[in-house]
C-alpha cells in the first residue's frame, strides 16, 4: 500500500481564508435583542443551508448572499467580480410585497421562526428566471427540478453584510456533524499530504467501496467520505438512512486510520458541469486536494423530451479544465465491474472483452430488488447495508404514490377520480383524495382564481400530497392545474419515480357541453375573466404517465386503466380478493 504521511496536512481554502460570519458569543445576547426589533423574513430550506455553508467558510471566498454585479459574471463567467471562480448563484430571493427596506436590516429566521441571523440590507435588485436557468443550468425545461423550484421565488434578490446568530440545529448524527475547520483539524490529524473527498447522495455498494478505497490509495492519501444531507434530488433515499449505511461500513470495511465521515449541509442544485466545479471549491474549504468526479456528475437525470441534461462525461470534462485553478487534481469515476468467477471488482477497461462479469443497474436495484422487497446480493452491496435498506425502503406496492389527474374544466377528472379511489381501497391501499375545487374550502380559503392564486393552489396540494407519499399512503388529486411547470414542481415536490400524472384528454368542445354550472358560457360572454381554456391557456402535459380518452370510454374504464398501470408499475399488488375470490385486473 502506498503511503505518503507527512506531519499534517495543509491545504489552503479557497481563496485563501476559510470565512468566518459566526458573531462572538459575548455577542449574541445584544444582537438577538436587537433583532427583537427587525422586521423578520422566514426562509426556505435552501437559504438556510446555503447560510450554514457560507458562515462556516465552506462556500469561501464567498461571504455574503450574492450583490448584482457578483451574480451577474457568476452567471456569465463562473466568476466573482474579485476574480475568483464560483460556478453557482448563491442568492437570497425575495417578494417586494415582504417590504424590506434598502439600507435597513432584517432578521432571517427558519421555518420554525428561529432567529439565526441578521442581514444589513445593501442591495435590492431584480433577477431573470430564465436568464438563470438557460445559464446556471443549461435548460429553461421546468423538468429540471430546480428550473421548475425557481418558480416559486420571490422576483428581487437582497444582499449584504450577514451576522450569524447561530447555525441550524442538527441533532442527529452530531458527531458526524463536522464544520469546514472542523474537518479540515480531522484530517490533518490523520498525517497525510494527501486528501480525496467523495460526494454522494446514494447508498454506497460494493463498487463505490472499491472506487474509493483505490482512490485512496492512488494518492497515497485519506478519504473524506463527504455524503450531501442537504437538500439533494427529489426522490432520492432519505438522508437519515443513507448516513446509516455509511456508518456500518466505515466502521466495518475501512482502514480507520484513512477515511472521515463528514456530513455536508448542502443544498444541491443538480447542475451537472457546474455543480461539480462547485463541489471541487466546496471540497477544497474542507481541506480535500483530490476530487472524485463521477459519470452524469450531479445530473438531474432526463428532460421533457426523455434525454438526459447533461453529457455523461461533460462534468469531468470542466473539472478537468479549471483543475488546476482551483488546486483540486480530478480522479475520474472508473467504470469498475465484477468478476463472479475470481470474485472481485475490476475496471472494464483491464479486461478482456469475453470476460464474465455481473453489474447490477440503478434501475434494478430499484426495480427488481428493493421495489420487490428483495435482499440485494452480498457482492454487490454488503449486508449490513442491504439490511438497512430493506428495512428502511418497504417493497413498491407498500410505498407512497402520487396519481395527480389534470384537464380542463369538465374533463373527467373528478369523476374519474372518485372511481379510482374505490378501487385502489379494494386493492388494500390507503387513499386520501385532493380535490382542487374541494381543496378550496379548507386548506385554500381566501384565494381567488387569479393564475398567481391557482399556483398557490396547485401548489399547497403538491405539498400535502408530498407528505402522504412520503408516509407511505396514496394520494389521489384532481385539480385542473393548467401550467406545465407548477406541474412539475409538484412532481419535484413528490419524488418522480411516485408520481403519475394523469392527462384527461377531453376536446374542450365536450367540456362545454358537460357543463351543468354554465360556467364556460360565462367565461364566452366575458362575466368570467381568465378561464381556463377560454381566455387563459391550458398547456397540455408533454410526456404524462397515462392519458385518458373520456369520450369514447367510461369513467370505469378509465379508473380501471390507472389500476392496470399500477399493478404493472408495482404500486398495487397483481390481485385483489373480491367476494371471496381473487380477481385481477392486470
Amino acid at each position: 500500500m502506498t503511503e505518503n504521511k507527512t506531519d499534517s496536512t495543509i491545504i489552503e481554502p479557497y481563496g485563501g481564508r476559510l470565512v468566518d460570519l459566526l458573531v462572538p458569543p459575548n455577542e449574541v445576547g445584544e444582537l438577538k435583542a436587537k433583532a427583537s426589533h427587525l422586521p423578520s423574513v422566514q426562509v426556505s430550506e435552501r437559504i438556510v443551508c446555503d447560510l450554514e455553508l457560507l458562515a462556516t467558510g465552506g462556500f469561501s471566498p464567498l461571504d455574503r448572499f450574492m450583490g448584482k454585479e457578483d451574480h451577474q459574471r457568476v452567471l456569465d463567467e463562473m466568476r466573482l467580480m474579485n476574480g475568483h471562480l464560483f460556478p453557482i448563484p448563491i442568492t437570497f430571493p425575495v417578494d417586494p410585497s415582504e417590504n424590506i427596506k434598502l439600507g435597513g436590516q432584517i432578521a432571517i429566521r427558519n421555518s420554525k421562526n428561529e432567529l439565526l441571523a441578521v442581514m444589513d440590507v445593501e442591495e435590492i435588485y431584480e433577477w431573470d428566471r430564465a436568464e438563470v436557468a438557460a445559464k446556471a443550468f443549461g435548460t429553461t425545461d421546468s423538468a429540471h427540478p430546480l428550473v421548475a423550484e425557481m418558480n416559486r421565488w420571490g422576483s428581487h434578490n437582497i444582499s449584504g453584510a450577514l451576522r450569524v446568530l447561530q447555525l441550524p440545529s442538527h441533532p442527529d448524527f452530531h458527531e458526524s456533524r463536522l464544520t469546514p475547520g472542523q474537518t479540515r483539524e480531522a484530517l490533518a490529524s490523520f498525517g497525510y499530504k494527501n486528501v480525496v473527498a467523495f460526494q454522494t447522495r446514494n447508498p454506497l455498494h460494493r463498487v463505490h467501496e472499491e472506487l474509493t478505497k483505490r482512490a485512496a490509495e492512488s494518492v497515497g492519501g485519506v478519504l473524506l467520505l463527504h455524503p450531501v444531507v442537504g437538500m439533494t434530488r427529489p426522490g432520492d433515499v432519505d438522508h437519515f438512512t443513507r448516513v446509516r449505511t455509511y456508518k456500518a461500513l466505515t466502521e466495518n470495511y475501512y482502514e480507520g486510520n484513512r477515511i472521515l465521515l463528514s456530513l455536508l449541509p448542502l443544498a444541491m442544485r443538480m447542475a451537472g458541469p457546474r455543480e461539480a466545479l462547485w463541489h471541487m471549491l466546496i471540497r477544497r474549504n474542507h481541506g480535500a486536494n483530490h476530487f472524485v468526479v463521477g459519470r452524469d456528475h450531479a445530473g438531474p437525470g432526463n428532460d421533457s423530451t426523455g434525454k438526459p441534461f447533461y453529457g455523461p462525461y461533460d462534468a469531468q470534462e470542466m473539472a478537468e479544465e479549471f483543475s488546476a485553478e482551483l488546486g483540486v487534481k480530478v480522479v475520474p469515476f472508473s467504470e469498475l465491474v465484477y468478476l463472479p468467477d475470481e470474485d472481485r471488482y475490476e475496471e472494464v477497461s483491464r479486461i478482456p472483452a469475453d470476460t464474465k462479469t455481473a453489474s447490477i443497474s440503478g434501475t434494478q436495484v430499484r426495480d427488481q430488488y428493493l421495489n420487490a422487497g428483495r435482499l440485494l446480493p452480498d457482492w454487490f452491496t454488503r449486508p449490513e447495508v442491504a439490511s438497512i435498506l430493506s428495512d428502511s425502503y418497504p417493497p413498491r406496492f407498500r410505498q407512497g404514490v402520487c396519481i395527480w389527474f389534470t384537464g380542463l374544466s369538465g374533463s373527467g377528472k373528478s369523476t374519474t377520480a372518485d372511481i379510482l379511489t374505490v378501487l385502489l381501497m379494494e386493492h388494500g391501499r390507503q387513499v386520501t383524495a385532493l380535490d382542487g375545487d374541494v381543496v378550496r374550502t379548507h386548506l385554500s380559503k381566501g384565494l381567488g382564481f387569479s393564475a398567481e392564486d391557482r399556483d398557490t393552489n396547485i401548489r399547497r396540494i403538491g405539498f400535502v400530497a408530498s407528505e402522504i407519499v412520503r408516509h407511505g399512503g396514496t394520494a389521489v388529486c384532481a385539480a385542473v392545474s393548467p401550467y406545465k411547470a407548477t406541474r412539475d414542481e409538484v412532481r419535484a415536490m413528490v419524488g418522480s419515480d411516485k408520481f403519475i400524472e394523469v392527462f384527461v384528454d377531453t376536446p374542450l368542445d365536450v367540456c362545454e357541453g358537460r357543463d351543468v354550472k354554465g360556467m364556460y358560457a360565462m367565461a364566452r360572454r366575458g362575466e368570467i375573466k381568465g378561464f381556463t381554456g377560454i381566455d387563459d391557456p391550458y398547456e397540455s402535459p408533454e410526456n404524462p404517465e397515462i392519458t385518458l380518452d373520456t369520450v369514447t370510454r367510461s369513467p370505469e374504464e378509465n379508473a380501471r386503466l390507472i389500476v392496470d398501470t399500477m399493478i404493472k408499475d408495482g404500486f398495487l399488488k397483481p390481485s385483489a380478493m373480491v367476494n371471496g375470490k381473487s380477481e385481477s385486473h392486470a
